[in-house]
């Protein structure tokens, strides 16, 4: 049996961890601005506009968004405006012919007045009638997006479909009634009223109510007024006619006021409508609490 050989072992000493200090840099790296690319980066967010994730195009079970209301909100309002102005353009057009029929019973007219009075209340009528079907139109659409979204904050459906409110405010007679109901329910769920309290329209909706039904019963009136031939009988429909179109304009100036109102109730306030603030001084204010000593060695 042989004897055992001692093992040859190599001690290597290495010097303890954080034993040596790294050196800094003698000199720091000086910034060169933002990074360049030679072409356009392919990465980042996609090339959209931002809009609110329910306003989706075709998706009709998907929530009303704002941008939706209040768009057509000012579309409505726009509009009403417009046909308010013709209203008023078409009443003082038959009150200047109701001036000129007093005139003539002292003598002939000029050809030349006469023409241009005739241009203006054809014209007047003309613009007024389409102005006042356009904003009908953007008041309905209006309308819809208005109770889906008193619909949504309120948490109940409206008691009338799209269908019934249209019918009701055509049919004669019902069209007296239905709009009125239709606003002070719009008005009672866009102030998040429990669905079992009775709707009570403010002061505004009976305003504009009462406005309405006037307007439709002194439009029927004008209406049948103007089947008469007698010479007192035209130069009253004049009268009819101004009196019937300035009832008219305060109808949509009504109207766009309530669009505003119940659009403000369905929405929060429009940030670009507000009035930015700014702090001038402090007066009788606790002072602020101070930050807590900190050693020179303690971690952050």
């Amino acid at each position: 049996m042989q004897p055992l050989r001692p093992l040859r072992v190599d001690w290597v000493a290495t010097p303890p961890p954080g034993a040596y200090q790294r050196r800094q840099p003698r000199y720091l790296p000086r910034y060169l601005g933002p990074p360049s690319y030679p072409v356009p980066p392919r990465w980042g967010f996609p090339l959209l506009a931002w809009r609110w994730p329910t306003s989706v195009m075709g998706d009709a079970k998907a929530p009303v968004s704002v941008d939706q209301v209040r768009g057509r909100a000012r579309a409505a309002a726009n509009a009403l405006g417009l046909a308010a102005v013709t209203s008023i353009w078409a009443a003082g057009s038959e009150i200047w012919r109701y001036v000129l029929l007093m005139l003539s019973r002292f003598g002939a007219l000029s050809p030349t007045t006469v023409g241009l009075s005739d241009a203006m209340v054809v014209s007047s009528s003309v613009v007024s009638w389409v102005a006042s079907a356009l904003a009908i139109v953007l008041a309905l659409l209006w309308l819809r997006r208005a109770r889906d979204a008193a619909a949504d904050a309120a948490g109940y459906a409206p008691s009338r479909s799209d269908l019934q409110v249209v019918v009701g405010l055509v049919v004669p007679g019902v069209n007296l009634v239905v709009p009125g109901s239709v606003a002070a329910e719009l008005e009672h769920a866009a102030l998040r009223e429990p669905v079992d309290k009775r709707p009570n329209p403010s002061r505004l909706i009976r305003i504009w109510w009462g406005l309405w039904v006037a307007n439709a019963l002194f439009a029927t009136i004008t209406l049948a007024w103007s089947f008469r031939s007698s010479v007192q009988a035209l130069a009253d429909g004049v009268l009819l006619h101004a009196f019937s179109d300035l009832l008219a304009a305060s109808v949509t100036i009504t109207t766009a006021v309530l669009v505003r109102r119940i659009t403000t109730l369905l929405l929060p306030v429009d940030p670009s409508a507000v009035r930015f603030m700014r702090v001038v001084g402090v007066r009788d204010a606790p002072k602020p609490p101070l930050r807590a000593h900190r050693y020179a060695g303690s971690a952050r």
